[in-house]
């Protein structure tokens, strides 16, 4: 019974550590869905001015992205440190996880 309870605590901890992740992957996805951000970005990082055609999609592929469950390969690294942390907190290292898996959407928009 108490190895059933131990069990149980490891699950929700680890639910809670990927709920976190997600809450704030979708904190970040948010912050670009404003399109002026999203502009800001691309001529900041990539020296790139979106078009309107660009901008529509990257928003689609970003929505599917926040409607969507956490990538537990992306975030294996972080989900293991924390656990073995027994935290559910993250230090700003860990953020560019997250820009990471937007950059991968991002990067297939960019024509020189």
């Amino acid at each position: 019974m108490l190895t059933e309870n131990v069990k149980t605590f490891e699950k929700v901890s680890d639910e809670h550590r990927i709920g976190l992740i997600r809450r704030l992957r979708n904190e970040l996805i948010k912050y670009f869905l404003d399109e002026p951000n999203l502009k800001a970005y691309f001529k900041e990082h990539y020296k790139y001015t979106l078009n309107a055609i660009r901008i529509a999609i990257i928003k689609k592929e970003l929505q599917e992205l926040y409607n969507s469950s956490v990538d537990l390969v992306q975030y294996a690294t972080l989900l293991i440190e924390m656990k073995q942390a027994g935290t559910a907190s993250l230090t700003t290292k860990n953020e560019e996880l997250f820009y990471e898996e937007l950059d991968m959407i991002f990067r297939k928009y960019i024509i020189y």
